[in-house]
């Protein structure tokens, strides 16, 4: 059973059977417009956003299994924070706000891919991207965050 996997970065809901995922999968014998709907379904919750996709491809049997990724840390924040991008000036110029409870909700999202053990850890990884992106948690500098995170103010909320 000789399998080829593919890897392709679409932007959520709006995979299209042109390149790179129609040159990739059509020269298999795929049809390529059904594996781009499927593409389609399990990444319209990430609209707006670049997702990782990985496409696995039984090349006897034109059998074929999709696994979505997940958004950047960053991607989810500029959601979160509705904001276009990071500020160019982190640090000194702030361009967006996030609740503490959307870092937390990012940092569940992240858990499997950051190589951390408890959600407290997650969340200030979240926090410190926020801090290179210039975007205040709850109001307040990220920095500031951190510090209250380490002195057990939202124990409360991430469960350590």
């Amino acid at each position: 059973m000789p399998e080829k996997q593919f890897r392709f970065l679409v932007e959520g809901g709006k995979a299209t059977a042109g390149p790179p995922i129609g040159s990739s999968l059509g020269p298999l014998g795929l049809n390529v417009l059904m594996v781009v709907e499927k593409i389609n379904e399990a990444t319209a919750e990430f609209m707006g956003m670049r997702v990782p996709v990985e496409v696995t491809v039984n090349t006897d049997t034109k059998e074929f299994w999709i696994k979505v990724g997940t958004p950047s840390v960053a991607a989810l924040i500029v959601k979160e924070a509705s904001v276009g991008k990071g500020s160019g000036n982190p640090g000194k110029e702030y361009v967006g706000n996030i609740s503490m409870d959307a870092v937390v909700k990012i940092a569940k999202i992240k858990m499997p891919d950051l190589r951390v053990k408890t959600l407290k850890a997650a969340s200030k990884q979240v926090i410190g991207t926020c801090v290179s992106m210039g975007i205040k948690v709850d109001g307040k500098e990220p920095k500031q965050v951190l510090k209250e995170i380490d002195a057990g103010q939202y124990d409360s909320i991430l469960g350590d």
